[in-house]
């Protein structure tokens, strides 16, 4: 759809195919996604942190700017839709994580200090060793220096 495509295309060109494949995966499935966050710039992610802290809302990330991989366009959120209707909370999406899964993404339903269902990312090659922290370090020296997140 329009919306996904829009979000899809702020995603580096290495994580779009995967983007694109888990909603037609889940299509399959019979369940609606929606890409629905992509690229976020750092003040962005700010703003997203400081919801349920200094602003209204429940707390939706534990990264600050240049802290999250949506920062760097290797990460994006779907949403499931039962017709336009969106879902915040379903058990829809253990089943989009487990086809995630088997895609080769990163699931945030996965993590330990914060369930992220909606959440994917494309782990860089380079970083299949590295910690977070290591990892998140590298991605802003690299885009510091302009150089290839996934070279």
């Amino acid at each position: 759809d329009e919306r996904s495509e829009k979000t899809i295309a702020t995603l580096l060109p290495q994580v779009q195919p995967y983007a694109r494949a888990l909603v037609l995966k889940a299509a399959k499935s019979g369940i609606t996604i929606k890409v629905i966050s992509g690229l976020r710039a750092y003040e962005e992610q700010n703003d997203l942190y400081e919801q349920g802290r200094s602003k209204p809302g429940k707390i939706v990330t534990n990264a600050r700017g240049g802290f999250s991989n949506h920062n760097f366009g290797i990460a994006f959120d779907v949403g499931v839709f039962e017709g336009t209707k969106y879902l915040d909370e379903s058990p829809k999406y253990k089943a989009i994580g487990a086809l995630g899964i088997e895609l080769g993404l990163e699931w945030g339903g996965n993590w330990k200090s914060i369930q992220d269902e909606p959440h994917f990312q494309l782990r860089p090659k380079w970083a299949a060793a590295e910690s977070d922290k290591d990892m998140l370090a590298e991605l802003r020296s690299r885009k510091n220096s302009g150089k290839d997140f996934y070279a």
